[in-house]
C-alpha cells in the first residue's frame, strides 16, 4: 500500500503525524509526505520517508497560486499513484481532495485540524473569507467514500449536525497523542512556582490574555515566574509581530524561553500549565502537561473542554477574558495540594485516553478499513 501525505508544513507534520506515519512504514508500507520544507526535511527523509516539495503557502489568497499548486498536485498523484491519500488542514483538504477526485485517488482521509485562523478571528478578513470556506467544505471535506478524522467531539458533531460531514464517515480521534513514558512526572524542584504556557506565539492561543494576566498577578505574587514556550509563525495572520514580542520583554512581566527541542525537559521545569486559546483541535502542549503531572488552565473551548476536565485536572475560563484566568491561575498558585491532585489525576488521563500508541491504532485502524471497502489488500 502507498500511502501519501499533504500537509503545509515540515515540522507541523514532524510534531503531530510522524508516529503514525513511522508505524505505517514499518508495517511495510510505502509512505511519501508532500509538503512545504523549511525546517524538518532532513528529520523527515531519516525517520525512512519519502518526501516532496511543494509550496503550500498557508497566508497566500491567490487563485493564480492556488492553481498553479493544483497542476503540480495533480502531476505528482498521477506519478505516484497513492492507494490513500491524508490529507491536514484546510489547504490541503481543498486542493488534495480537488486533486484526488481528478486522478482518481480510491481513498481519500481528511482532517481539518484545529479549524484554523480563519474560524477563530473576530477580524474583518476572516470574516469575509468564512462563507467561502464553508462553502469549501462542503464540496470538498466529505465527497464519496472519502473519511474525515476529527480532533474533539465538538467539532464532530457540529459538522455532523450542519451536514458538512457524514455521520458513517466521522472518525474521532483526539489529537496526535504523547509518548507517556518520555512525558512522565518528574521530582518537583521546591522554588518559584512556574506557570508556563507553551505554544506557537500567535494572537489567537491566548497569548495576550496570558500576559495581561501575568501584568495582574506579579506584584502579588513576586515568587511566581510567567512563561512563554515557543516561537512565532509568521506564515500565520494571528501571528504576534517581534515588535510587539520586545515590547513584552522589555516590560517583564513575562519570560521568554523561545523554541524549545525537548519539551519533555521543559515541562519538568513547570507547575502549572496554561492555555488560553481561543479555539483548539486537541492541544498537544496541554497534553505534553498532563503527562507530565501538571494542572492545566484553558478555556472553555472545543479542543481545549476535550482534554481539561473543570476542577478534575485543571480549570477552564472563558476565551478571552483576563479576570477569569487570573483568578483560576491565583487559585493554583496558592494550593499546593491542588496543584498535585489535579497533576495526578491529569497524568491518569493521559495514559488511558490520549496516549500515542492509542492515536497510532486509532488511525491505522481507519487506513485498512478504507482500504478494505476499496478492495486493495496489504493489512496495515
Amino acid at each position: 500500500m502507498k500511502l501519501l501525505y499533504l500537509i503545509t508544513e515540515d515540522w507541523f507534520f514532524c510534531s503531530h503525524f510522524m508516529e503514525r506515519a513511522v508505524a505505517a512504514k514499518a508495517a511495510g508500507h510505502d509512505v511519501l509526505v508532500v509538503t512545504r520544507v523549511a525546517q524538518s526535511g532532513q528529520h523527515i527523509v531519516n525517520s525512512g520517508l519519502r518526501l516532496i516539495q511543494l509550496p503550500l503557502g498557508r497566508r497566500s489568497l491567490n487563485p493564480i497560486l492556488a492553481v498553479t499548486v493544483l497542476i503540480r498536485l495533480v502531476r505528482i498523484y498521477l506519478r505516484e499513484r497513492p492507494h490513500l491519500v491524508h490529507h491536514i488542514a484546510m489547504k490541503p483538504i481543498f486542493l488534495g481532495t480537488l486533486a484526488a477526485r481528478l486522478v482518481g485517488i480510491p481513498c481519500v482521509v481528511n482532517a481539518p485540524v484545529g479549524m484554523g485562523f480563519v474560524f477563530t478571528s473576530q477580524g474583518l478578513l476572516a470574516t469575509i473569507l468564512r462563507p467561502l470556506f464553508w462553502a469549501l467544505m462542503h464540496a470538498f471535506l466529505n465527497p464519496r467514500g472519502s473519511k474525515v478524522i476529527l480532533e474533539n467531539a465538538d467539532d464532530r458533531a457540529s459538522l455532523i449536525r450542519e451536514r458538512y460531514v457524514k455521520e458513517k464517515d466521522a472518525r474521532l480521534i483526539r489529537g496526535a497523542g504523547v509518548d507517556i513514558d518520555r512525558f512522565s512526572p518528574g521530582l518537583r524542584v521546591h522554588g518559584p512556582i512556574v506557570v508556563m504556557l507553551a505554544a506557537r506565539l500567535l494572537w489567537d492561543k491566548g497569548v495576550g490574555q496570558f500576559v495581561a494576566a501575568a501584568r495582574i498577578l506579579r506584584p502579588n505574587n513576586p515568587q511566581v515566574r510567567f512563561v512563554l514556550v515557543g516561537s512565532p509563525d509568521s506564515q500565520n495572520p494571528a501571528n504576534i509581530s517581534q515588535q510587539q514580542l520586545e515590547k513584552w520583554r522589555a516590560e517583564g512581566a513575562v519570560e521568554f524561553w523561545g523554541y524549545q527541542e525537548s519539551m519533555s525537559d521543559i515541562w519538568g521545569q513547570a507547575d502549572i500549565a496554561c492555555l488560553p486559546s481561543y479555539r483548539e483541535g486537541l492541544p498537544k502542549s496541554l497534553i505534553e502537561a498532563m503527562a507530565s503531572g501538571l494542572p492545566c488552565v484553558t478555556t472553555d473551548v472545543p479542543g481545549c473542554r476535550e482534554v481539561v476536565a473543570p476542577n478534575v485536572n485543571g480549570l477552564l475560563v472563558p476565551a478571552r477574558q483576563v479576570d477569569p484566568l487570573v483568578r483560576a491561575l491565583q487559585l493554583l498558585i496558592n494550593s499546593p495540594t491542588l496543584r498535585e491532585q489535579m497533576g495526578r489525576i491529569g497524568r491518569q488521563r493521559a495514559v488511558a485516553e490520549f496516549s500515542s500508541a492509542r492515536v497510532i491504532r486509532e488511525t491505522l485502524a481507519v487506513y485498512q478499513e478504507m482500504l478494505v471497502q476499496a478492495n486493495i489488500s496489504g493489512p496495515l
